[in-house]
């Protein structure tokens, strides 16, 4: 396999890389149910692995099917499913490698379930200043296992907002993103995408969801990476991330 896209001078310019068909419709099925699985507590929960609710439901109280409350389910590199065909997927691995370096960890791997009619927004935001891990240049891959549309909460990204370096962040009642004064909200561009598709980008993009406001799950995955060149400055001890490769 060859992965001279993720070198391609627009993709250095831009912060992002789409790549099609990296996981095929039955792979999107399986993983699929796999979530749904946990959501509905159909199947026990392995260590690592947590699930966290709509942050309105779980204020409102309100009663939908079972499942459909989950936001996101965090720690999946402990799904033996997930790792083997997402996480340490050659064709995701490689192009990674081909960025941050042979020598891999992983940062995160958590699913984004937005349920249709109930899954919320997701702000402007870049991702590094979430998170304890310097320089802020690690790169992540955001799998979608629906197809992801204007109406159900596709990626929305600025380009070429990564070399700008981290902004500011506010806390909201739900979430931490930036003001709108600093990004050009004109800038921004959809980005939908066919199921099993990747998005590779840069931690520094400037990115975001829009709720899911139609009847159908928008269910994806995102994996995060760093290399040997990173370093965790957490104020805890450095966690123990999965080595991914090298």
């Amino acid at each position: 396999m060859t992965v001279t896209d993720v070198h391609d001078p627009r993709v250095r310019e831009q912060g992002y890389l789409l790549v099609e068909d990296l996981l095929s419709p039955a792979e999107c099925d399986e993983i699929g149910e796999r979530l749904l699985s946990y959501a509905r507590k159909d199947r026990p929960a392995p260590d690592g692995l947590s699930l966290q609710q709509e942050p309105a439901l779980a204020r409102s109280g309100q009663q939908v099917e079972p499942g459909q409350d989950i936001r996101k389910i965090s720690g999946l590199w402990a799904d033996d499913l997930v790792r083997e065909k997402m996480i340490t997927r050659p064709a995701i691995v490689e192009r990674i490698q081909a960025v941050l370096g042979d020598r891999l960890w992983l940062f995160r791997a958590d699913a984004l379930m937005k349920p249709g009619k109930v899954g919320s927004e997701k702000g402007f935001h870049q991702d590094s200043p979430y998170w304890p891990i310097q320089p802020m240049s690690l790169w992540s891959c955001w799998l979608p296992l629906d197809d992801a549309t204007l109406d159900n909460g596709c990626m929305l990204v600025v380009p070429g907002s990564h070399r700008g370096g981290g902004l500011p962040h506010e806390h909201t009642q739900d979430d931490y993103v930036i003001p709108s004064d600093h990004y050009d909200l004109d800038a921004v561009v959809p980005v939908p995408m066919r199921r099993g598709s990747g998005l590779f980008f840069h931690s520094l993009v400037v990115h975001g969801t829009a709720a899911n406001t139609s009847g159908r799950p928008r269910r994806a995955i995102t994996m995060s990476y760093f290399g040997a060149e990173h370093t965790h400055t957490g104020d805890t001890p450095r966690p123990d991330y999965p080595v991914v490769a090298g």
